[in-house]
Order: structure tokens, then sequence, then C-alpha cells
């Protein structure tokens, strides 16, 4: 069975063309090899999957030739990420974001001085 219809069957990926783009792009690995989308997977193998920062893996236990139902996907695969990699997603993004209040109009040349500093920008 191809990889990326695997992928899409255990619902790693909402379409085959997404399974396909990922492996195409690097994103999937068997044994620390990034693989193309016709690769032929079997019973045993480990898959590794980046989506965002997260590294998923997943041990192959059955083919399948359909899309499976989301209660049925553990009898074909297991979901061995690590609880590290399941911690990315709830890490808060390193961003800064000003709000200002609605009706308060344009930054007059001294607020935007200010928020530059804020920033990091006043170099």
């Amino acid at each position: 069975m191809r990889i990326d219809k695997y992928l899409w069957a255990i619902r790693v990926f909402k379409t085959r063309a997404l399974a396909a783009d990922a492996c195409k792009g690097g994103r999937v690995k068997i044994d620390e090899v990034s693989v193309k989308p016709s690769r032929i997977i079997k019973e045993g193998d480990t898959l590794v999957v980046r989506k965002g920062p997260v590294y998923y893996s997943y041990l192959v236990l059955q083919k399948t030739e359909r899309r499976l139902p989301a209660k049925e996907v553990p009898l074909y695969a297991q979901d061995c990420t690590s609880e590290e990699e399941l911690a990315k997603l709830q890490q808060p993004r390193e961003s800064i974001v000003i709000y200002r209040q609605k009706g308060t109009g344009r930054p007059t040349k001294r607020e935007r001085r200010q928020l530059d500093k804020i920033r990091g920008f006043n170099e």
C-alpha cells in the first residue's frame, strides 16, 4: 500500500493530495529517511510525520485500502507520539501583539515610538 494513501486512510491528513504534498515536501519519514508518496509500506514500519512544530509517530499495525472511521483507526495504526512533542501544541506562540481600544484612532508619533521600543525596532 502507498504511504500517501495510508496516511489519508488513517486520518493523519484530510485529503490524499495533502498527504502526497507532505511526502514530496520531506515531512514524512520512515527510518529517518524522507519518502516519496509512492513508497510502499509494510506492517511494523514506524512513520514520522511533521505537522507544524510537532513530529507525530505512528506504528503500522495493518494495511487498509479504504478511509477508516475514527473509531477504527487504533486497529490499523498505533500513535507513538511522545508527550514532549504533544506539549508543543500547548505552548504559546512567541509574538508580541499590542491591542488598541476601538475608536482611539491611529497611534501618535510618540505612541508609535513607544510601540517600536517595546517590539525592539528602535535600532
